[in-house]
Order: C-alpha cells, then structure tokens, then sequence
C-alpha cells in the first residue's frame, strides 16, 4: 500500500470506509425503518418494543463511545472498525435467530457496541489519528460516501425481505459485514503504530495555539506555535459548549428521521406526498456536503456550524407556517443537517487540534447518542399531547438553541490561525 499520506492512500481509505459506512448504517440504525412492523407482524412482539431495539443500541453505544475513542487514539481506527464488522455480524445473527423479544433487544444491545464503535464518529476518530489537521476534507468526502446508506439500503432491505423474510434480511447483512465489511477494512486500512494515550488535562491546551503556516516544498507545514498558560476554565468551556450544540442538534436530526412522515401527515398533507416531501432531505444532505467538498477548506468549520444552525431554523420555520412553505423548508433543513454531520467531525478537530482527537471524539459522542437514542421516544411523546405543530414548534426552539451555542463559539475562532486551504 502507498504511505499512509500520500493522495493514493487517501482515495483508499475513503472508498473503503465510504463503502464500510454505507453497508454498516444500513445494516444496523437504518434496519427497522423496514423491518419493524414487518418483525411485529411475524412475531406479535409490540412494535414499540421491536423500534425500542434501536433505542436502546444507541444507548449502549453511547456508554461505549468514549472507550473507543481511547482505543482508537491508542491502537489506530483499523482494529476497532473490524472489530465493529465482526460484533455487527454477531448482532444481527442474533436478531436473525431470536426466538423471543428477550433474545432479540440483547441482540440489539451487541449490536449497539458495534454501532458504537463503527458509526460516524469512531470513523472521523480514526481519519483524525491517521491525518492530523489535513484530515478535514478526507471527513468532508466520507460523509458524501455515507450519505446514501439509505438510499442504497432501504431499498436492498425491502428487495431481500420480500425474497427472503425479515430474518434472512438479517443473515444477508450478518454475511455482508463479515464477507465485505470486514475484509474491506482488514485490507483497506493501514496498520499504525500503537501510541500513548494523552492524559487527560493536558495536551489539550494546545486549542489557544497561534499558528504560521508556510509552505515547504509544496506542503503546508506549521511552526512556531505559541502557548499561553492552559485555563482548565477555558478547556470546560469549550467543551461544553460544542458538547450541547451537536447534542441538541443530533436530537433534532433524530426525531426528524422517526417522525417527519407522521408529522407532515397529521398536518394535513397525504401520505403519498409527505413521503416524496421526505425524500427530498437525504439528496439535500449529500448537496450540502458535496458544495462543502467543492469549496475546499477555505471555511472555517466555525462558520459552518452557524450556516447550518441558520438553515435548519429557517427551515423548520418554515415548515410550521403553510404548506406552501413545506418545499423550501425541508430543503433547508436538508442542507443544515447535512453540513452539521461534516461539523460533527471537522469542528473540533478545528478547535482542540490532532492531539487526543479520537478520545475526545469518543467522549462528544457520548451525549450526542444518548440524545438520540431518547429522541424517538421523546417526539411520540410530543406527538400524543401537543401533535405535529407541537413537535415542530420544540425543535424550532432546540434549533434556535444549537444556533445560540454555535454563535457563542464565534469568539474562538481566531484562537487558532491555522489555515484549512492547500
């Protein structure tokens, strides 16, 4: 394989995990958007139970999220995404051959470590150890890849339970991780060399660093770095506040996903047309992401996080006033939450820098997946006493939140002058 930096290297790493994201969404947090009411109607568990599966696989990958950014800080992201491959393939065996509802939630319960140490963020962990400060636009192309799971996915997955039932859909996606998935990155992904954990409280005061760039030999490199006295005040700060706007904004993305349909629907607009309003997030998604790629690296992720904060206030604004607006402002929303999944990873890398990137990536984690494990369960809740205009008028207020907290990181941009083009 090419050096672990070169361009060809790069475009490897990003087909392969590209690939390995799109098969491991749509075989684990994109499942029951196709099987559950079919697995309910085949076994007569409750179907609150059979969604609940993702639920609680989410917030067990929460609970792991911070361990495995350690372990990809310390040993690389390639043993731990295979190791995610092997304990989705082990989960959804288990789902495959559940018997009972029992059997079938502890299924789900392995398959939220996997997802836990094979989603989005153990990914962006990984590109962050391998590529330092230049790993921006590597996470830039990897969230377009991954942008179609459902598109891909949803589609295989009603194709293989029409042919082969809810549990054979499960054993075809148990296979596909281990014959694809894991060999992708078995053989994809380079081998790095183990390091040393930065202890926590230091290393990390490196995010008030002033930087001069300069180019060497047509590379960028930086020099000079200068380091005030750490503020262990500043650090918490800081912390928190990118903690509560990505948190606020997952729970967002959540509930929408679970009830946009039901929603659109109980505010008057027929089936058939909420779900082609529906459809229309997704493409957004990858629109916004894919402008991001074209633009390069000339943005700060700063300002990124405010546009996106910007687009999905907008837009859930405008789904609350007429249904004239509904267009317009699911397209909105489309394009701020696909730029917030590129934050999700570029924005603290931006922030604290490479040092302890991953473990700080597992810890961001954390509350982001245990707020979206209880988005669903919050927004049926909403639904019952307040219905659709009541959940879209929370989220318009959490949007105005993550907004807020995004606006109040502006200050602490220029802390760090390092450049994002080249």
């Amino acid at each position: 394989m090419a050096e672990i930096g070169s361009t060809a290297s790069r475009r490897v790493v990003i087909v392969v995990l590209g690939i390995g994201q799109v098969l491991v969404w749509g075989s684990s947090y994109y499942l029951p958007a196709v099987l559950a009411k079919p697995i309910a109607d085949a076994t007569g568990w409750p179907l609150s139970w059979v969604i609940g599966g993702l639920s609680l696989g989410l917030l067990v990958s929460g609970l792991v999220s911070p361990k495995v950014g350690d372990l990809i800080e310390r040993h690389g992201g390639r043993p731990v995404l295979m190791g995610s491959a092997a304990l989705m393939a082990v989960g959804l065996l288990g789902l495959a051959g559940a018997p009972n509802l029992v059997v079938f939630i502890v299924a789900w319960l392995v398959l939220g470590v996997a997802m836990g140490a094979g989603l989005y963020d153990p990914a962006f962990a990984a590109l962050g150890r391998l590529y330092g400060h230049e790993a921006r636009a590597v996470i830039t192309s990897l969230t377009l890849i991954g942008g179609f799971a459902s598109t891909v996915c949803w589609p295989l997955s009603a194709l293989l339970l029409d042919h082969v039932g809810w549990r054979g859909t499960c054993l075809a996606y148990a296979a596909v991780n281990l014959l694809v998935v894991l060999p992708l990155y078995s053989f994809g992904l380079p081998v790095e060399a183990p390091r040393a954990v930065v202890p926590r409280g230091q290393g990390r005061w490196w995010v008030l660093r002033s930087w001069r760039s300069r180019e060497r030999h047509g590379r960028q490199t930086i020099a000079g770095a200068v380091t005030p006295p750490p503020s262990t005040a500043l650090y918490r700060l800081l912390f928190s506040l990118v903690a509560v706007s990505m948190t606020l904004a997952a729970v967002i993305a959540s509930m929408m996903s679970v009830h946009l349909l039901t929603v659109l629907e109980q505010r008057g607009v027929p089936l058939g047309t909420a779900v082609a309003l529906g459809a229309i997030v997704g493409p957004c998604q990858v629109g916004a992401r894919l402008i991001d790629l074209m633009a390069g690296q000339r943005v700060h992720p700063m300002w990124e996080a405010v546009l996106s904060g910007i687009f999905v206030v907008v837009g859930l604004a405008l789904l609350l006033t007429s249904h004239g607006a509904l267009l317009p402002g699911l397209v909105l929303y489309g394009g701020g939450i696909g730029l917030r999944s590129i934050v999700r990873g570029t924005l603290p890398l931006a922030l604290f820098g490479p040092a302890g990137y991953a473990s700080l990536i597992g810890r961001l984690a954390f509350p982001m997946l245990i707020g979206q494990a209880a988005a669903p369960s919050v927004g049926a809740v909403l639904l019952v006493h307040f219905g659709g205009q009541g959940v879209l008028t929370a989220l318009l207020w959490m949007a105005v939140a993550t907004l807020v907290f995004s606006v109040l990181l502006v200050p602490f941009a220029n802390l760090r002058r390092a450049k994002f083009a080249g």
